[in-house]
């Protein structure tokens, strides 16, 4: 009967039911648990790595102190296994009583005296995937309660939920995140599981309902996951396109540079591709011992404004033969006769020998205005040259690695 009314009610008032926060005009960026530490609850033999308050607490701290909030990374996202196994008596989600002994709201305090701001995880069925309580049945008071709590983002998953009922269940929390009155990122899962079940989304439905979805696999560490999730996106990029801009982004997943999967130049290019694809930047590491390099990578301003750039559109491959891709996304700024900048991005998906000298024509790669553009790479910033749409640009891309460039128009 409660589904029922809800149906009914969107289909009187459309309005009512659309995610109504503001937030998210640029890709959410900051630090997810799962990736790296997953559901480690053995606080007793791990206690640095166990999902726990610590946890959350120390990234915060790094974040901070090693200059990611400085770049824009902004929001620390705690993610299954937190929650005690049973609800309170008054129907409550809890935290675990021994690995957040002074609650979620605590961290938020702290979360939020660093400048930053807190994330939580549930999930739209009746249980998570790691097995503990679902927000079924209570969408309005567990998203009161994390209102209450001082969360900023909801990660909501869709396991122990039909895929063919999410079109209703989830539109069901955008509402309950609504009425809290509290701005919160809302991030699903909605047409993760669709796709996966064989049934086709609507994107420009799920991009009225959430900030962020995901929409493919889940990543794992490992350059084969990140190769999967590229091709997913670039199959279906126009509709992916289509469906992304300020407020409501693609989701592919977590960054996985300062694990263990990934050589250097393969998580170059991840991070480099992502911010092409105008996707969150998450990362999923553990930011207590990453290399100076990786940080250095991951706090890299040049990509950070790619993927941050205030016109929000999604970038798409356009060359693609003999491994060699080409990515490219418009950026500001625009000149005054409407020709955007770009971001390209030169992938070279070989695995045999040594770097690739890539040669492309800019007018063949949509860049045309005829006042030409100042051109550099990301790593290489003073080093600026004048490129107009006749000459040819050559670049070298390191084997499973990337070059990214920025072309500035000139007006």
């Amino acid at each position: 009967m409660k589904i029922l009314f809800f149906i009914l009610l969107c289909v009187i008032s459309s309005h009512v039911c659309a995610l109504d926060n503001g937030l998210a005009l640029t890709p959410p960026m900051g630090w997810l648990s799962w990736a790296r530490f997953v559901c480690n609850i053995n606080c007793k033999d791990d206690p640095e790595n166990c999902i726990s308050e610590r946890l959350y607490m120390d990234m915060a701290d790094r974040l901070v102190a090693d200059g990611f909030k400085d770049a824009g990374y902004e929001y620390i996202n705690i993610d299954d296994c937190w929650m005690d196994k049973v609800r309170d008596s008054s129907g409550r989600l809890q935290p675990d009583p021994v690995r957040f002994p002074n609650g979620i709201k605590s961290i938020a305090d702290y979360v939020h005296s660093k400048g930053l701001k807190l994330g939580i995880y549930t999930d739209c069925g009746v249980k998570t995937c790691a097995g503990y309580p679902g927000s079924y049945g209570y969408y309005d008071i567990d998203a009161l309660t994390f209102a209450e709590w001082g969360i900023d983002m909801l990660k909501v998953d869709g396991c122990y939920a039909e895929p063919k009922d999410m079109d209703t269940l989830y539109p069901m929390i955008t509402l309950a995140l609504n009425k809290t009155g509290r701005p919160i990122v809302f991030s699903c899962s909605w047409p993760a599981y669709q796709e996966g079940s064989g049934l086709h989304p609507n994107y420009s439905e799920i991009a009225k309902h959430c900030n962020l979805w995901r929409n493919y696999d889940d990543i794992e560490d490992s350059w084969k996951s990140v190769l999967s999730i590229v091709d997913f996106y670039a199959s279906r990029q126009n509709e992916f396109a289509a469906a992304a801009g300020p407020g409501h982004w693609n989701d592919p997943d977590m960054i996985l540079a300062g694990n263990f999967g990934l050589s250097f130049e393969e998580a170059k290019a991840q991070f480099a591709l992502w911010a092409i694809m105008a996707s969150p930047l998450l990362v999923s590491n553990d930011l207590r011992s990453l290399s100076p390099t990786i940080r250095e990578l991951l706090t890299n301003k040049e990509i950070i404004a790619v993927n941050q750039d205030s016109l929000g559109i999604m970038g798409k491959r356009i060359y693609n033969k003999s491994d060699i891709e080409i990515w490219r996304r418009p950026i500001s700024p625009i000149s005054s006769n409407g020709k955007y900048s770009y971001a390209l991005v030169f992938f070279n998906r070989r695995t045999l020998g040594g770097p690739t000298k890539v040669t492309a024509n800019l007018e063949s790669m949509g860049l045309d205005n005829s006042k030409c553009y100042l051109i550099y790479d990301v790593f290489l910033v003073e080093d600026v040259n004048k490129f107009c749409p006749s000459d040819n640009i050559t670049v070298t891309v390191n084997p499973s690695g990337i070059t990214m460039l920025k072309a500035k128009v000139i007006s």
